[in-house]
């Protein structure tokens, strides 16, 4: 994974054009800039003969920007604004010039995100108000729209099936089915602790992955109905981006630990075990503290209840000594197992499933371009890196 630029304004890159909005509390003096200090703008960066990339549109906006989406068919730039709005711009076939199209009043609040579908001509939104809405691309009308339970930051759609996927801050993600003017709930998956605050859709596998707060990542078997859910445990911080290379089968996560990391999903993973519960060690017998008939009986002092990662069981500090990664499972790092668990676990199924890479900021914002295998990362120190994901990702 080689560093390709950094300190570069832009957090959006497709079709070797970058686009950058600016938000006016981000922003110092710069005495150089013609709208002004406090003046919110969407700049698009071409890369020119020299290598360097240089700015070839500024466009003052009404409102600051919040998020965007970019279709290189079509040449579409959608941006969400902080007042609600959904902006369509067509840019020109050199990238010299954006019009401005049409504007959809989306939401009540700051528009969270965007995504264009090319195939239905829907722009699908979500926002802070917690409402999902989709409109018509072509004559700009509202189909319809589904108040989520809480903020939605997580937005993905099947074609296929016209399933749309939304993750929020409670932790769980809603499916829709979506008509032409209507939609129905199919259902919710809940498995994390924290708020979902990234998601990621396979096609071809049918498998969603979910990030979150809690720092995990969960894989949802769609396609094979099983209802298995995968855990995948790398990152020390909560998931702040996932995109996926289908012709690799990998999965990149990026999070606020400043970690990127590329998992081999073409590996036959397993589902980590539910918690059993239990008064006393499910190993030794030992009674844990809050069983008193049985410390009472035996006139022993009740221990501290934990759990093997790897079957399962309620064990004591005692029967559980040992840490081992199991990655097959999604633990990459070391995590506690019972003392008999750890003994099974061959040196093969201790062979890493993931590469990890530090990318030396936090991470705040990702782009992947798949077609190029360039990865965008920018960070809370306002420094912005491109990535050669090729050597990994292949």
């Amino acid at each position: 994974m080689r560093l390709l630029l950094r300190n570069a304004p832009f957090n959006l890159y497709t079709c070797g054009v970058f686009f950058f909005a600016r938000r006016p509390q981000e922003r110092g003096t710069d005495r150089t800039d013609p709208y002004g200090a406090d003046s919110p703008t969407v700049r698009v960066w071409l890369k020119r003969d020299s290598g360097q990339y240089w700015p070839s549109i500024y466009h003052a906006m009404p409102s600051p920007c919040s998020c965007m989406s970019f279709n290189p068919e079509t040449r579409r730039l959608s941006i969400g604004l902080d007042n609600g709005t959904i902006s369509e711009f067509i840019l020109s076939e050199d990238y010299n010039k954006m019009t401005l199209v049409k504007s959809y009043q989306a939401h009540q609040s700051r528009v969270i995100m965007i995504l264009f579908v090319l195939e239905m001509e829907w722009v699908l939104s979500t926002g802070q108000d917690k409402h999902f809405t989709w409109h018509c691309s072509e004559s700009g009308q509202r189909l319809g729209g589904y108040r989520t339970s809480a903020g939605a930051c997580g937005l993905q759609f099947d074609v296929e099936t016209r399933h749309v996927f939304v993750g929020d801050h409670s932790g769980q993600v809603t499916i829709l089915k979506l008509e032409q003017e209507s939609c129905s709930l199919v259902t919710t998956f809940k498995g994390h602790t924290g708020g979902v605050t990234a998601l990621c859709w396979d096609p071809i596998q049918r498998v969603l992955f979910s990030g979150s707060s809690d720092h995990s990542i969960i894989m949802w078997d769609i396609g094979g109905r099983k209802g298995t859910a995968i855990e995948l445990q790398g990152h020390n911080d909560k998931i702040q981006s996932l995109s996926y290379a289908h012709h690799t089968r990998q999965l990149i996560s990026c999070g606020a630990d400043g970690g990127i990391v590329v998992w081999n999903m073409d590996v036959e993973r397993q589902e980590t075990p539910e918690w059993l519960d239990s008064d006393s060690c499910q190993k030794c017998d030992q009674p844990f503290f809050w069983n008193f008939k049985q410390m009472w009986d035996s006139k022993k002092i009740g221990l501290r209840q934990h759990h093997c990662r790897k079957c399962g069981k309620a064990v004591c500090g005692k029967c559980s000594s040992k840490r081992s990664s199991i990655p097959l499972m999604g633990f990459e790092f070391e995590v506690r197992v019972c003392d008999s668990c750890h003994e099974s676990i061959t040196d093969e199924e201790r062979a890493p499933t993931a590469t990890f890479h530090d990318s030396k900021h936090n991470i705040v914002h990702v782009h992947f371009d798949a077609t190029r295998g360039w990865l965008l990362t920018s960070g809370t120190d306002k420094v912005i890196k491109l990535w050669d994901m090729t050597p990994v990702v292949s």
